[in-house]
């Protein structure tokens, strides 16, 4: 029985070798930097994500919104 065993070790090293191997180039390398993660390692196939810039001031309803309301109070004695 333990000739048998002698002859599995090296066969657990080259199994346990591949599985490092293939572990390590199937899931990339991602690094964190100011909240973006990058390089995956499908970055050349990903989409890009386009958001347009808006207004500058984001609240012009509600600001205009408050402008009347304090005319109005002006406006009632």
């Amino acid at each position: 029985m333990r000739g048998f065993n002698n002859q599995r070790g090296p066969l657990r090293a080259v199994v346990l070798g591949l599985g490092t191997i293939i572990a390590v180039a199937t899931t990339g390398c991602q690094v964190d930097i100011g909240g973006q993660t990058m390089p995956s390692p499908y970055y050349m196939t990903d989409d890009v994500q386009y958001f347009p810039p808006g207004p500058e001031f984001k609240l012009a309803r509600e600001a205009a919104a408050l402008k009347e309301y304090a005319q109005e109070e002006v406006m009632e004695p």
